[in-house]
């Protein structure tokens, strides 16, 4: 916009000034146009500025990433770490930069289009309304006749006012056009030097920033050609050992797998083929390893090792040349036995021999300690045996320091506990957890191979132990157990075996003692049938006394036990639900048990109560874990559908309902009147139970997701276990307000 008006021009309204005003106004909207596309030009600068800097950042972070892959190496993370630093600070310039530009277009540019040419458009306005006024007014008054005097004194009076209201806004206009020619030079050039002032700023910034980095570049440089040189002659070594084991490997010659003297003993690796268990027989192939007495394996790196043999004292290992597969041999321990195969012959000879070496290692370093233990205990987790989950039988925690040692002691120490049970070894570290009995090493092996229904075997040494399990074993024991299943042994004359007797001696032994069950005392003819569901014939059933079913919600009672002489003509089966009663005989179960009594007999007479929840109402967990070790059923429910669980909830006994969840009660079991667990735990106000059964459901969701799951979970099941054997009296709390739990 070139030109500029005189006032005195406007007042005369002559072409020349008309002809002025159109070319301003021409020059103006052009302006306006050029200034909104510069506008709208910045804003599409500064989004991909900062769409710039959002991707720089992120490509810092992908640099600094590199930086914690691997091992750390200080060369690289010193380089990574000073660069990303400087990258970072020139961003931050970059960005002072983008808000700079911003601001000088705010201030200076889209000001001069809203407000400087806001006024000139107005004025605009005004002129030409005023010019279109004194255009009528002037045709009007040269219209008016002369005979009309008063009208023409009329048009002559209008026509001096529209004259001096067009002079004056005409006045007006020329003043905004002369103010926006000045203003548009001074805004846009001071928006240009702020523009170059800020990039300058930038520039100057960066430029010292790199500075800083030059010395630290220069060394780097030298660093990095050491490196290449470096690597380079690593390459070329890499290329011949290459070439060599290439060489070798077409040459025919086998891998074989790396064995080593460790820690824990012999240590050997290798794949091997192994045929499963089921009815398919397949094999896969998988990574077996033997180290701390332990044959393991496992598929890939990170998935979790599964134990083949816990302690190979307990196993011998033997080729398999009728084997319809090449390059067999078994490993087998008292429990089961795994047929593994290898790639060729060289290699089934190498894990034959590793095995027996590792048997004899383990027999070795046990006679150095002193002890029947294996070198495999406390070193690993692999021998400290797995963390139960909620509905298993082991300990909701791993062993803790000081525990193992503990429960060896707290359970020797036990009338006849520090002798084996059946061979008198002294000191044994392993027990029947069934039985509540002791046994040595060897006599452990013969008893897992009887098979759990006659004795689950657990070490007092290697494995988790429950609290509840502990106290089981100190109320039976060696003394206890023998009175029933030696009680003829003297009137026989049988020899019972010594510590130092065969192998095959303390075998013979042990099947005539609990699987022959050769030297019990003979029951009365009465008691001859055995495991029945109700009383045998001529017996008459016990009837029920009057208020053992309570009002909804109810649960069955407990009676006292009869006396021993009413005791000794009852069945098997009677015989143990009434020593389950209140109060509870652990020997007289185990004696009820021995003689054939069924674990889960049905009484009848009694809401065809279990054993189970009749040790329920009696409230006594050892007795509950009795039966529980020896196969009960912990869902089998009496007539009203209510199982262990139901009446344990029932009756407000906080440590049986964790002991039922942790034996994997289910959770969703409804009575005769609909009600499961927790609602009966809810009308019931048991605090501890409902937050117990709640426990268990959020567990079995996220079970059923596929999800691990909180240890927290674990934790408090195991505080409640611990609680209900050592402080019952603590869980019979009730809260009246459960909505806050």
């Amino acid at each position: 916009m070139t030109v500029k008006l005189d006032f005195e021009e406007c007042l005369k309204d002559s072409p020349r000034f008309r002809a002025s005003i159109e070319l301003v106004e021409a020059e103006v909207s052009e302006l306006e146009t050029r200034l909104e596309k510069l506008l709208k030009l910045g804003n599409g600068l500064l989004e991909s500025g900062r769409h710039y800097l959002a991707a720089s950042r992120a490509f810092i972070v992908g640099i600094c990433d590199l930086a914690h892959l691997g091992p750390p190496e200080p060369m690289m993370a010193e380089c990574l770490d000073k660069f990303t630093q400087s990258l970072s600070h020139k961003l931050d310039s970059h960005a002072e930069l983008l808000d700079a530009t911003q601001h000088t277009l705010q201030q200076q540019i889209q000001t001069l289009v809203k407000e400087g040419l806001r006024g000139f458009r107005e004025a605009r306005r005004d002129f030409w309304k005023g010019a279109e006024s004194l255009e009528a007014a002037l045709i009007h008054n040269a219209e008016v006749p002369r005979r009309r005097a008063q009208e023409a004194e009329e048009a002559g009076a209008a026509l001096k006012i529209a004259r001096a209201g067009y002079r004056g806004r005409a006045l007006d206009y020329a003043l905004q056009i002369n103010v926006i020619e000045d203003k548009r030079k001074f805004d846009i050039m001071e928006f240009v030097l702020r523009l170059v002032e800020a990039q300058a700023t930038h520039f100057q910034q960066g430029h010292e920033e790199l500075s800083q980095l030059a010395q630290y570049r220069k060394e780097l440089g030298g660093q990095l050609h050491r490196l290449v040189l470096n690597s380079a002659r690593e390459k070329r070594d890499m290329e011949q050992r290459h070439v060599l084991l290439k060489q070798k490997e077409l040459g025919g010659e086998e891998p074989e797998p790396s064995l080593r003297e460790g820690s824990g003993g012999l240590v050997m690796e290798g794949h091997l083929f192994k045929r499963a268990s089921n009815a398919f027989k397949t094999w896969s192939r998988r990574w077996f390893t033997i180290q701390s007495n332990q044959l393991v394996y496992q598929k890939k790196y990170k998935d979790p090792v599964t134990v083949v043999v816990d302690d190979l004292r307990l196993c011998t290992v033997k080729l398999c040349p009728d084997s319809e597969r090449r390059f067999c041999f078994e490993v087998v321990s008292p429990s089961k036995s795994c047929l593994l195969q290898a790639d060729t012959e060289r290699l089934v000879q190498l894990w034959v021999s590793a095995v027996q070496s590792s048997i004899a290692t383990a027999f070795s370093q046990a006679r150095l300690d002193g002890s029947p233990r294996g070198p495999g205990q406390g070193s690993g987790h692999l021998a400290m045996g797995s963390a139960a989950t909620l509905g298993s039988g082991g300990s909701t925690r791993g062993r803790e320091p000081g525990g193992v040692g503990h429960v060896a002691a707290q359970v020797q120490s036990v009338d006849g506990n520090a002798q084996c049970c059946d061979c008198r070894e002294p000191a044994p570290e392993w027990a029947s957890i069934n039985l509540g009995v002791t046994l040595c090493i060897q006599c452990s092996g013969i008893h897992r191979s009887l098979g759990v229904h006659f004795s689950k075997v657990r070490s007092l040494t290697l494995d988790s132990w429950e609290p509840e399990l502990v106290k089981l074993m100190c109320q039976l024991g060696n003394v206890v157990m023998n009175q029933i299943y030696e009680a003829r042994v003297e009137a026989m004359a049988v020899k019972k075996p010594g510590p130092s007797c065969s192998r095959q001696e303390k075998e013979a032994w042990i099947h005539a003692k609990y699987v022959e069950k050769k030297f019990l005392t003979k029951l009365p003819e009465i008691r001859g049938r055995r495991g029945g569901r109700g009383p045998p014939k001529g017996q008459p059933p016990v009837p029920p006394k009057p208020g053992n079913i309570r009002p909804r919600p109810g649960s069955f009672r407990s009676k006292p036990e009869p006396t021993s002489d009413d005791l000794g003509s009852l069945h098997p089966g009677a015989l143990l639900f009434r020593a389950a009663g209140h109060p509870p005989s652990l020997p007289t179960m185990a004696d009820a048990l021995a003689h054939g009594a069924d674990v889960n007999w049905v009484n009848g007479a009694q809401e065809n109560a279990t054993p189970l929840i009749q040790a329920t109402a009696a409230n006594s967990l050892l007795a509950c874990e009795f039966l529980l070790q020896n196969g009960a059923n912990v869902n089998q429910a009496d007539n009203h559908g209510r199982g262990p669980l139901h009446h344990a909830t029932i009756l407000g006994h906080t440590g049986l309902a964790c002991l039922f969840l942790k034996r994997g009660a289910d959770l969703g079991a409804r009575d005769s009147e609909g009600r499961d667990p927790l609602t009966i735990a809810m009308e019931t106000a048991n605090a501890d139970i409902v937050t117990l059964l709640r426990l268990a459901k959020m567990r079995e969701a996220e079970a059923a997701q596929g999800q691990a799951g909180d240890e927290t979970y674990l934790d408090i099941f195991r505080d409640f276990s611990l609680m209900a054997s050592d402080d019952p009296e603590k869980l019979s709390r009730r809260s009246h307000d459960l909505h806050t739990l």
